[in-house]
């Protein structure tokens, strides 16, 4: 550590403050990539000594242990104290030791199990890495002692499983780490076995055929295949890998070595769970020899009826007992599932259900969402099915599998994001996490089935030279040609380009304008980036992590890209495209997309702060933007369910732009119309379009910059001061609000705006909120903001914001509302997703999405963010964290809901004496099962994209009620 320098005997406070700072700063990602490789290099590699540590706290040296008197203790490595300080300052953890650990640090539901999840990346990594951290250290004899991790396994799962808290509400995460934290002599067969291969692949390249096949679908006569691979290399390979040749062929038939149903179940004392102890009982009692699709059926429903009768049981050592044989139970079916190989449509249909079931009750999925899916997956009668409903059971299908692979990334993203900064290997543990599941045997059975539905349906992608596309499917229609850009980690300093089609894992919710997107976590249909997309006619679609790393190959590549009002997806080079295709990019028909922002009768002359209650739908555009004036609208016609709000109209904004620019000849306003003007002239002269965009970017900069710093008006002020007070009871501070800017840019008949710009959630202070007042007046000028509407609108250059101030509502949870089925259902259904807390639903967050009817709902997606925002009374935000056991909409939520929807469609338009039969977007939320309604706005979709002839020619007429016999062969 840095020496402190002394001067004259005294320290000087800077040198003081220095040190302090120095020694709280966290380790950047460099630094914790060099230290990496020095503890690689390092026979102790994270270690510093080895010590006893004894019952009473003490610590003694190797060779002195604990005496008698006060325990045996334990013997172990102490960490080095760069390891400590890493720990301390990063909340990184390396080379953990449980023995003598807390439980409670390991078990931290508060901080999202991070240690946990950090322990189970490091013993992924060590298996890949021949070690990892311990290359040389792994020799370092006496650093760990299996039989007192254990020990502590034991115990540490024992003490869990006593809490059913745990049990009910983090299945997934305790039944997952008893996969890595050591509770009996046994190891992990499976992922050594992957990470055997992949090291003889990593240093023999011609093996990668057959590592791929090991961990893609693992089957017993790969051993004679990788016997056979050893024989004929035996030449080329040296002394070393043909040792590890061995060592996997070895770990292949213990792997692979028939489990006896009968030593599993031995001496199991009776059960609560009737269900369960009957099934357990048959299930020991029968020889399933050549008999698999019985085999993995009836472990199926042991597991199943495991998960749900585990919480029956108030003994903890039986607790864990059956958490080992549901474990055990899915490593017999992920070894079986290989030799069900179905015969016809309806044998496979059941080995999906069974392997949904048997996903379910390991915890890919809650009980409640299993439910949801069971109708659909159970209930296969008769000898035949109209093709309609056969693509629908493949719809929920899919669903179990994005569900499931969605549960792993939701709980363990968070840590392979924080340790990939500084090692890139961690790139690989979710996926390896999922491929040890049941998850990748249910997903390749889905995929056969959407094969065959695809062919009957003549439903077909095309993509690139990608061979299985089942899992690709359109989410909004439109075209585009464009550079492709393939994104497997977002970067908040990834700078977008309109002119490229991005590949990304998971959408930015700050999305700048692109060609066209496809993502793997799609988040919700509704989010502001999903509503662009829709509005503006971006194509957009949902892929798999596998189709996204086979897609990587063509980063760069110039491709043509479309989506059809069906979800058939298309993406071809561009060097493939036909004539037809060319002439959708004609200068002539981009120029036809641009719409203009109506300002003939905008009100600038009005500059009082405004009660929401006095202005309604007809001042849209005209005092205020639509948020503003629609809500009042709502207050006028639900005043129960919306809150109180203040509107500062456009004229407020106006008048203060007026005032002269510090530094400058001229106002605010004259300055941006100069940008415009002198913009026009570079075209005129000749300049390109990207240098005229850069001019304007940086004079939108400055301008921005200088609005932020704009003096507020005292009148203003003292204005807004009292009609606070008078509209929400109590003066400027003493209650938070939210700043919701409100542009005359947004919901245009053809243009949404949605979350282009700045919303301030849960202002207290006096301070922050006229500092927010002016970052929300800044906020059209963005990057973002800007890019959206030049691409777009004629006369950008006439936006103006108003603000909306209404009070903040601690909703339990939020969301979006579309009075009609997105992608699937109709104009009389609804499409809601919804997310806790407030503001995730239409950030993008995965939110639980319903497609609600008249008689019913179903659930398309479940929530899956582990982190939400509740809003405090002393403002600003706190982070909680989620847990999925219950959904978040009752019954009582989706008949409200309904509901509302029914009332709106009937007084919207007899209040404001429209003619408008489309959708409206809602924005709104639940506070003790209490609805508040935030905002409202049409429902814009492209006409183009949905009218587009040649996105229909694209999309095969499905014949729906064509008859598939559940007899015929895949």
């Amino acid at each position: 550590m840095n020496r402190i320098l002394y001067s004259f005997g005294i320290i000087p406070l800077l040198l003081i403050l220095n040190v302090s700072i120095l020694f709280s700063q966290e380790y950047k990602a460099p630094e914790l990539q060099k230290l990496v490789q020095e503890f690689k290099k390092d026979i102790r590699g994270p270690y510093k000594d080895i010590r006893w540590f004894c019952t009473d706290g003490s610590i003694r040296q190797p060779k002195d242990p604990c005496p008698d008197n006060i325990g045996p203790g334990n013997q172990h490595a102490r960490y080095k104290d760069v390891v400590n300080e890493i720990a301390r300052k990063n909340g990184i953890y390396f080379g953990q030791i449980l023995t003598n650990t807390q439980p409670s640090d390991i078990w931290n539901p508060g901080n999202n199990f991070s240690r946990l999840k950090q322990y189970q990346l490091d013993r992924y990594l060590r298996s890949i890495d021949n070690g990892w951290i311990n290359t040389k250290g792994q020799y370092y004899r006496g650093a760990i002692q299996a039989e007192d991790e254990t020990e502590w396994g034991i115990s540490f799962f024992t003490g869990l499983l006593a809490v059913d808290e745990n049990v009910e509400k983090h299945f997934f995460i305790l039944r997952n780490a008893m996969r890595d934290i050591p509770y009996k002599e046994d190891e992990n067969l499976g992922r050594i076995m992957r990470s055997e291969s992949k090291v003889i692949s990593d240093q023999y390249p011609s093996f990668m055929d057959l590592r791929v096949k090991i961990h893609s679908r693992p089957q017993l006569s790969d051993i004679v295949d990788v016997e056979r691979f050893l024989d004929r290399n035996r030449g080329q390979l040296t002394p070393g890998l043909q040792n590890q040749f061995k060592s996997l062929i070895k770990t292949m038939q213990e792997f692979f070595a028939p489990t006896d149903l009968k030593v599993l179940l031995k001496d199991m004392p009776v059960l609560r769970h009737q269900d369960l102890n009957t099934a357990l009982l048959e299930l020991g009692s029968e020889d399933f020899s050549n008999r698999q699709a019985e085999l993995i059926r009836e472990s199926s429903e042991a597991m199943w009826l495991i998960r749900q009768g585990i919480i029956m049981e108030k003994d903890n050592q039986l607790r864990l007992r059956l958490m080992d044989l549901s474990l055990q139970l899915e490593e017999i079916i992920f070894k079986a599932e290989a030799d069900w190989n179905p015969e016809n449509v309806k044998e496979q249909l059941q080995k999906i259900c069974s392997l949904t079931l048997a996903s379910a009750a390991a915890g890919y999925m809650e009980i409640w969402e299993w439910e949801q899916l069971a109708p659909a997956l159970t209930n296969i009668e008769g000898k035949s099915l109209p093709l309609e409903q056969l693509t629908n059971t493949l719809g929920r299908a899919r669903s179990a599998v994005e569900w499931s692979t969605s549960m792993f990334k939701a709980h363990f993203d968070e840590v392979a994001s924080l340790y990939n900064a500084f090692e890139p290997m961690a790139n690989g543990f979710i996926d390896d996490k999922i491929r040890a599941s049941l998850v990748l045997h249910l997903g390749k059975a889905v995929s056969d089935l959407g094969s065959f539905v695809s062919k009957e349906s003549d439903l077909t992608n095309k993509v690139m030279d990608l061979g299985n596309l089942s899992s690709i499917r359109g989410l909004n229609p439109g075209y585009a040609l464009g550079e492709l850009e393939v994104i497997e980690t977002y970067r908040e300093e990834l700078e977008v380009s309109s002119n490229k089609i991005y590949i990304f894992q998971k959408p930015p919710s700050d999305l700048k304008p692109v060609a066209g997107i496809a993502t793997v976590a799609e988040g919700n249909l509704v989010s502001h980036v999903q509503l662009l997309a829709r509005n503006l006619g971006i194509p957009n679609a949902a892929l798999s992590d596998n189709d996204l790393k086979e897609l990587k190959k063509f980063n760069g590549m110039r491709v043509f890209y479309a989506v059809s009002n069906k979800g058939t997806v298309l993406m071809k080079p561009e060097r493939e495209m036909t004539s037809e295709e060319k002439a959708l990019f004609t200068k002539k028909e981009r120029d036809l997309q641009k719409i203009e922002v109506p300002v003939k009768d905008i009100r600038l002359d009005v500059v009082n702060v405004l009660n929401m209650r006095d202005v309604d739908a007809s001042n849209s555009g005209k005092l205020c933007g639509p948020k503003a004036a629609n809500l009042g609208q709502l207050k006028k016609m639900f005043p129960g369910d919306v809150v109180e709000g203040l509107v500062i109209p456009f004229g407020i904004f106006r008048e203060h732009m007026d005032q002269k620019l510090p530094g400058y000849e001229r106002s605010y306003w004259q300055f941006l119309r100069t940008m415009f003007v002198t913009a026009d002239s570079m075209r005129s002269s000749g300049k390109s379009e990207a240098e005229v965009e850069q001019f304007q970017l940086e004079q939108l900069e400055l301008l921005r910059n200088a609005i932020r710093e704009m003096p507020l008006k005292s009148s203003f002020i003292e204005e807004l001061e009292s009609q606070f007070s008078s509209v929400f009871g109590k003066t400027l501070g003493e209650i938070p609000v939210f700043l919701r800017s409100d542009t005359n840019m947004e919901d245009l008949k053809d243009f949404t705006g949605a979350g282009l710009n700045l919303t301030i959630f849960n202002t207290l202070d006096r301070k922050k909120l006229l500092q927010g007042i002016k970052d929300v007046w800044a906020s059209p000028y963005s990057e973002r903001s800007f890019k959206w509407r030049q691409k777009y609108l004629l006369n950008p250059e006439n936006v103006f914001p108003s603000i909306l101030v209404i009070p903040s509502v601690d909703v339990d949870y939020s969301g979006v509302m579309i009075t009609k089925g997105i992608n699937v259902g109709t104009k009389d259904d609804l499409t809601v997703a919804f997310s806790r807390g407030a503001g995730g639903a239409v950030d993008g967050q995965a939110a639980e999405t319903h497609l609600i009817t008249q008689k019913g709902s179903q659930l398309l997606a479940p929530a899956r963010e582990v982190y939400y925002n509740r809003l405090p009374t002393g403002g600003g935000t706190s982070r909680e964290t989620a847990t999925f056991e219950e959904p978040m909409l009752s019954n009582a939520n989706i008949g409200k809901l309904r509901e509302f929807a029914a009332s709106l469609r009937e007084t919207l338009p007899r209040e404001l004496k429209s003619d408008y039969d489309g959708a409206y977007d809602v924005e709104l939320g639940f506070k003790n099962n209490k609805l508040w309604l935030f905002q409202i706005r049409p429902f814009v979709e492209n006409k183009k994209a949905l009218g587009s002839s040649y996105l229909e020619s694209i999309t095969p007429k499905i014949q729906k009620n064509k008859i598939i016999q559940l007899s015929t062969k895949l």
